[in-house]
Parts: structure tokens; C-alpha cells; sequence
């Protein structure tokens, strides 16, 4: 039963890093592709190390160190993601044609505003 479970987190973790590979290889420009290896990629990977902790976990071994491991992913991987969209935003990586808000603009626009008034 325990090997069952293995191969479900293990081929759940497989579909989300092929996700995000076809995301990062056919999305148009870095928003979007950040955007895909920064959830998927992330959901992939900590669903296999769930798999490795369960089967040393079956096999009477409690690994700490893949726990840490699953922590630091999950906290570590968007905030990266997030710092390489907003560094490619500050030095005016262009949108995709089909991208219909900017989020962004007027935050950063008042900012320049501010900045330019002291």
C-alpha cells in the first residue's frame, strides 16, 4: 500500500514538473514563464520529496533533512520567482501583446512620483 502512495506522489510530482516545462518552453515572455516555473515547478518537486519521505518514512526512517528540504522549497521558490519578475519589470522587460493589465504601473509610477519630489 505504501508503494502505491509512493507512485501516486511520484507521478503527480512528475505531471507538475512536465507542466511546468511546457509552460516555461511555449509561454511567451518572462511574467508568464516565471509564473509557470515558479508554481508548478515548485508543486512538482515537493510532491516527489513527499514521496521519498513517505518510502524511507515506510521503511522505519524519519528524515528530518527532506522536511526541512519541503519547507525551504515551498517558502523559497515563489519569493524567487516573484524578485525575477518584479527585477525584469524595474528594467522594462516588455509584456506580451496579449497581456491585458498592468498591476504594476500605477504602484511604480507613484513611487517615481515621490522619488522625484524630494
Amino acid at each position: 500500500m505504501i508503494d502505491v502512495l509512493v507512485t501516486i506522489f511520484v507521478i503527480i510530482g512528475v505531471f507538475f514538473a512536465v507542466v511546468s516545462a511546457i509552460g516555461i518552453v511555449r509561454l511567451k515572455d518572462v511574467y508568464s514563464r516565471a509564473h509557470a516555473s515558479g508554481k508548478s515547478a515548485t508543486l512538482g518537486v515537493i510532491f516527489i520529496m513527499v514521496a521519498v519521505f513517505i518510502h524511507f518514512l515506510s521503511q522505519g526512517v524519519i528524515n528530518a533533512k527532506v522536511l526541512l528540504a519541503i519547507l525551504f522549497l515551498f517558502l523559497t521558490a515563489p519569493v524567487a520567482s516573484l524578485m525575477i519578475t518584479r527585477s525584469a519589470y524595474r528594467n522594462g522587460v516588455k509584456f506580451d501583446k496579449s497581456t491585458v493589465t498592468n498591476d504594476l504601473k500605477d504602484m511604480y509610477q507613484t513611487r517615481e512620483r515621490d522619488n522625484q519630489s524630494k
